[in-house]
């Protein structure tokens, strides 16, 4: 069984990578010491099974597995966590994988044994349930795409803007564009605190907004920070970012 070990302390980590070394059977291929990383490893060395830290900076480990479930291979989560016994219960309901610090080599065995697939709904549901604080929004950081590099990771701060296009939606940022299948809906439920609508097929970044400029027969568009792109605004949507743009 091949198996990625990923937490931000060194010292727990290399623990959990000893422990896992004495299972038979077992092969420890690669080390994360963020979200980000251990999504990067895992593209690389292709684990079966990845015991996921959960409280980690930059990008926390309930991310790190959504991220994880678009890539082409998807493999098993099993989550490492200090979590109290009330949040650990929505694990349980939801069937989630896990193990309680500090992990000892009879649970880490069984888990791995038992180690199942993780859907969508689960890891949402639990993102729901769990939060990692009072004041978390289970908001991402980082936009995932497949493209022909493998899988894309896009920090959510760097966003210039969504732009909808039939069935996907393109996301623009310095560094170039990729497509992903999720809805400006839902980005804009995710996010809404962080873009604002311009068009039915539109979000743009407050802290890329420069201005809004007339445009030819009438039209309003957009400027944005960075980008030579200029964006149609709707004239529905001409007062309201007309009021968001006066309170910034």
């Amino acid at each position: 069984m091949r198996v990625l070990v990923c937490d931000d302390e060194q010292l727990a980590r290399g623990r959990v990578k000893r422990l896992a070394e004495e299972i038979e059977g077992v092969t420890v291929v690669a080390e994360a010491a963020d979200g980000r990383e251990a999504v990067s490893e895992a593209q690389r060395t292709q684990p079966e099974v990845v015991l996921l830290d959960i409280r980690m900076p930059d990008m926390d480990g309930l991310e790190a597995a959504s991220h994880l479930l678009n890539t082409e291979r998807p493999p098993a989560v099993i989550f490492c966590t200090a979590f109290d016994e009330h949040a650990l219960q929505a694990f349980k309901v939801h069937a989630v994988d896990y193990l309680l610090k500090p992990i000892n080599r009879d649970d880490l065995a069984a888990a791995l044994e038992r180690a199942g697939s993780l859907n969508r709904v689960q890891l949402e549901t639990v993102k729901e349930e769990v939060g990692l604080d009072e004041e978390s929004s289970n908001q991402r950081q980082h936009i995932s795409a497949r493209t022909h590099k493998g899988l894309e990771l896009v920090p959510v701060n760097e966003i210039r803007y969504f732009q909808a296009d039939q069935k996907y939606v393109t996301v623009r940022w310095p560094e170039g564009e990729v497509l992903i299948d999720e809805t400006l809906k839902e980005l804009e439920d995710e996010f809404g605190d962080r873009f604002v609508r311009i068009h039915r097929n539109a979000l743009v970044a407050l802290d890329y907004l420069e201005g809004m400029e007339l445009a030819e027969q009438g039209h309003y568009q957009v400027r944005l920070r960075g980008l030579d792109d200029r964006l149609t605004v709707s004239r529905r949507h001409v007062p309201g970012l007309r009021k968001v743009m006066q309170r910034m």
